[in-house]
């Protein structure tokens, strides 16, 4: 999500490229249990990605700015934002969930987790899995940290929650108050794990091979880029997600990288939460 800054359910047809069925480059038996991973059209890739991407910029530019006029006080819209955010990472997280009962006709763990690429990374020159390769970690965090500090377009103030937290009323609003500091991180969460990683690093990533051969990771990086349409002052920064998230998922096979990267952003706007809601 960067900043804080409908699906049609059975209706929407998908084309896919079932393994052994297709000329086109196609990802092999994937994971543990020997989950086969079917290919994606383009045309069925982008239908996905508008199912996350249209309710999740509907999210920040219709209903929370509706929503708001529920609430009372000067934190009204930043409730609001919170709260249609939220809702609109959990949508992402049942798509992906409802996507792969679809495709695979079960949602036992076994099949969730190799359908979804949620296994330790894998050396693609030895085939060892974790290890030294969690160390990768280290690198992409700070190589993360960097792209924070380059100059970047600023974010409304009122849809910054980074300004948000640092000022008084962030400050007063969040003292004392676990409610919605649960809230506040259930949206993190589902935001940097259950909802855009497991999305486009767990789902997507593994089932672009067909449509996209070896710039699958590529490919992704830019959907992924131009999904931020809640965000678009966040877009060109985006862009470095190739590097950061994509390519690093599709070489060790895991979206579980991508995850822990994504994460620190949890972890720092969660930590500066907690210091809040204790002050």
């Amino acid at each position: 999500m960067g900043q804080l800054n409908f699906c049609e359910g059975n209706a929407m047809s998908f084309t896919t490229h079932k393994p052994g069925t297709s000329s086109t480059p196609e990802t092999p038996v994937s994971g543990a249990g020997g989950i086969k991973i079917p290919q994606y059209s383009a045309s069925a890739i982008t239908k996905i990605w508008a199912a996350a991407a249209i309710p999740t910029a509907a999210a920040a530019w219709v209903v929370a700015p509706v929503l708001s006029n529920v609430f009372d006080g000067p934190t009204a819209f930043p409730r609001a934002l919170i709260l249609s955010l939220a809702a609109a990472m959990v949508w992402q997280s049942v798509l992906v969930l409802g996507l792969v009962k679809r495709e695979q006709g079960t949602l036992r763990w076994s099949v969730v987790r190799a359908g979804l690429w949620l296994q330790r990374p894998q050396s693609p020159r030895t085939g060892r899995r974790g290890g030294r390769l969690w160390l990768l970690v280290v690198p992409l965090a700070v190589l993360a940290w960097a792209r924070e500090m380059l100059p970047r377009i600023p974010a409304p103030e009122s849809r910054d929650m980074g300004h948000f937290l640092s000022s008084d009323l962030g400050a007063s609003f969040l003292s004392g108050n676990w409610t919605w500091y649960a809230v506040l991180m259930a949206m993190f969460v589902f935001n940097t794990v259950l909802g855009e990683e497991l999305l486009f690093r767990g789902f997507l990533l593994p089932r672009m091979n067909g449509a996209f051969g070896r710039w699958d990771w590529a490919a992704n990086g830019v959907y992924f880029t131009a999904y931020h349409l809640h965000v678009p002052w966040a877009i060109p920064g985006r862009l470095l997600s190739l590097i950061l998230l994509c390519y690093p998922a599709k070489r060790y096979r895991t979206a579980l990288l991508g995850m822990a990267v994504h994460s620190i952003q949890t972890a720092f706007f969660g930590v500066i939460g907690l210091s809040l809601v204790l002050g």
